[in-house]
């Protein structure tokens, strides 16, 4: 275990998440070293304690929830039961931070909305995380990440133009938010530190989606004009796709002129190179077929992993296309610490390292529902 601290060592979080985008933002801040205290429905807990897949050797523990909820604590609280809002008050109190994701106007129906909790607790940050943010025309509704993908236009350029619109491979929309959330925070903080004043957060998953759509909005707020699925394509950079080799697809990605003749000096077609139609990446993208079915053709001649390998030794990026099993083998990941050890089970790690700051995970497990409730109470009804 390392002797250095944590970036946020000291600090508490009041996390009145749940399911996805709410608990990874606050799984991040328990791994930056705050004390995150989570508040559950008495009975039921997060939603996600439901949620498979469940671990083989215990069927009543959810692999979902384990994923996003360790190193924090659990009670149990009715935030319509006095004594309980009595409890969640004293712990505000002393809270640096409270994180909620209830859909926008819930928190004040139950007395505790954020501008209000501001006025109690000036040096509280409030951060909010839902689907369309605390204000606007759609800010009452509900939202899922698959509701977010579709409506941002994120899977409106998502897969092969002779395919449907696609859903991206992950909860992009809810870790996204997350993420914005992690960094608000961290600005908030920051900010604090200056001013002695916290402050409300509103992170919306769609203003986060629709901020990253990135060349999709390049053409409708440049050019505008529609965006449209490519593929695995570059929209502006060629060759920069997937190839097929002998045995399966590599990704190869030439980001100049340089690259290119490497890469075709290495497959032993340097007549490609000297093509008036590839010489360069205007005239690349204007004859890209014709490209594609040339490089395949020299890749036919060798498995990818050996394109791979002779490839990266010219500096040309290229990389397997791989399962998550293959990927969470390699050397670099587990070099990266990106699979580590959480209650006995393998959990992604910390993405973020520090030079000075100790970036490892916290090990303690995530907690059963209303774990560390008496011993909450007994902390901060004795000395609310």
């Amino acid at each position: 275990m390392s002797n250095q601290k944590r970036p946020f060592e000291g600090l508490t979080v009041v996390d009145l998440t749940r399911v996805l985008s709410g608990p990874f933002c606050t799984m991040m801040l328990a791994d930056h070293g705050e004390r995150v205290i989570k508040v559950e429905r008495p009975g039921t807990g997060d939603d996600s304690r439901s949620f498979g897949p469940f671990f083989p050797e215990d069927e009543s523990r959810s692999v979902y929830f384990h994923f996003v909820n360790r190193g924090k604590e659990s009670i149990a609280l009715n935030l319509k039961d006095d004594d309980d809002r009595a409890l969640l008050d004293a712990m505000l109190e002393k809270a640096d931070i409270v994180v909620e994701n209830f859909r926008p106007g819930t928190m004040a129906k139950l007395g505790y909305a954020p501008e209000d909790l501001r006025k109690r607790y000036p040096k509280l940050i409030v951060c909010s995380i839902s689907g369309f943010g605390q204000s606007g025309p759609l800010s009452k509704l509900p939202a899922y990440d698959t509701v977010i993908q579709a409506m941002s236009g994120l899977m409106s350029v998502t897969g092969f133009p002779d395919g449907p619109p696609t859903r991206v491979g992950t909860s992009i929309a809810d870790l996204g938010a997350g993420l914005f959330a992690f960094a608000s925070i961290s600005a908030a903080l920051a900010a604090r530190e200056r001013t002695g004043q916290g402050t409300t957060v509103d992170v919306a998953m769609l203003d986060g989606i629709f901020s990253l759509l990135e060349h999709g909005l390049m053409d409708t707020l440049a050019e505008h004009k529609e965006a449209t699925r490519i593929g695995n394509r570059h929209p502006s950079i060629c060759p920069f796709d997937t190839f097929a080799c002998s045995d399966r697809e590599l990704v190869i990605c030439c980001g100049n002129d340089h690259l290119f003749t490497e890469m075709c000096e290495e497959m032993g077609c340097s007549d490609m190179a000297q093509d008036d139609r590839f010489s360069s990446n205007e005239k690349r993208l204007e004859n890209i077929d014709a490209l594609k079915t040339g490089m395949e053709a020299a890749l036919a001649g060798d498995v990818a992993a050996k394109w791979q390998e002779r490839l990266q030794a010219r500096g040309v990026p290229c990389g397997l296309i791989n399962t998550i099993m293959e990927s969470r083998s390699m050397p670099q990941i587990l070099s990266r610490d990106l699979v580590v050890d959480s209650g006995g089970h393998d959990v992604p790690g910390n993405a973020i390292k520090y030079g000075e700051w100790d970036d490892s995970i916290t090990p303690i497990k995530p907690p059963l529902l209303d774990e560390q409730g008496q011993a909450l109470r007994d902390e901060f009804m004795k000395n609310s």
